[in-house]
């Protein structure tokens, strides 16, 4: 058995624990409704903040198409429950005033609880860096797991997870700059080099301010007094201002896929970069784009 085929294989058995759908729960008997009073959150929940606006889009469409898949519970105690997946639908059920909601209840332990968490969000909900990486650290901590079994139980690859919990040696400032999206898990990368803590803190910022790139940011880690391309008159990725919405694409696309990534409008067309910066981050990338490990 690969390395990768056993991630395959362990990934397709966590996405079938995170539930079936309402009509297949109804055919085989899994489905009751619990009140939503009875139902705690999740303790391992690597999410912090859940997204008002993704919270919303979800609020509707269940007043419009009602729950299409239930919720996974575990019991503990007499009819008291804790989350196993689908926070977010149970949130969006209690805006609603929903007095119960569909569940399908299963038995499972805190390590498996905490997998499935990580897992839901990483393939339903984006996580962000700093999350992930929290995630990954209770993995560790907690339950003893080595580098490279989480990267097994949750997709991914040993270098990604450990590159991963690297981020929370920052100083938490930068790691809510990196939480919130203004930075890239490459600018996170580059900031690692640093050793002074307000020095990192302070790049950070500049990068915040500035629209630094990862290169950049690159070359002020390694003391470089400016990077070549602000101060030589070639044009760089930032020497033209850029229309509002492309800014935001960019962000968007930097927030999902934790890297630089740079749009280039040219009439009705255009260019979409997207840099790398070792062959770790483009397996990484690749993973992230195609649903799935790259085999080459």
């Amino acid at each position: 058995m690969t390395e990768t085929g056993g991630r395959r294989r362990l990934g397709r058995g966590l996405e079938a624990l995170l539930g079936p759908s309402a009509a297949e729960a109804r055919a085989d008997g899994s489905l009751v409704q619990v009140p939503m009073g009875a139902i705690r959150p999740n303790q391992f929940q690597p999410r912090r903040v859940f997204d008002e606006g993704a919270l919303a889009e979800l609020t509707e469409s269940l007043r419009v198409s009602g729950l299409l898949q239930p919720v996974i519970v575990r019991p503990v105690s007499e009819n008291r429950y804790e989350l196993v997946a689908g926070e977010r639908r149970w949130r969006a059920a209690e805006r609603l005033g929903w007095k119960e909601i569909g569940a399908v209840v299963r038995d499972v332990d805190d390590r498996t609880m905490l997998t499935l968490a990580l897992v839901e969000n990483l393939q339903r909900d984006q996580l962000s860096a700093i999350d992930e990486a929290r995630g990954y650290h209770r993995l560790v901590v907690e339950f003893g797991v080595s580098h490279e079994d989480v990267g097994e139980l949750v997709g991914r690859n040993r270098t990604t997870v450990t590159n991963a919990l690297r981020l929370l040696k920052l100083p938490e400032a930068v790691q809510d700059l990196l939480h919130a999206g203004k930075l890239t898990g490459g600018h996170a990368r580059a900031l690692l080099q640093v050793r002074s803590e307000a020095e990192v803190l302070r790049l950070a910022l500049q990068a915040v301010e500035q629209g630094t790139s990862v290169r950049e940011l690159e070359d002020l880690a390694r003391g470089d007094r400016a990077p070549a391309h602000r101060t030589g008159g070639a044009k760089g990725p930032r020497a033209r201002p850029l229309a509002p919405e492309v800014r935001r694409i960019e962000d968007e696309l930097r927030k999902r896929l934790k890297t630089d990534v740079f749009v280039r409008a040219r009439g009705k067309g255009g260019r979409l970069i997207i840099n790398f910066y070792s062959s770790d981050d483009l397996s990484r990338l690749l993973e992230e784009i195609l649903g799935q490990p790259f085999d080459a």
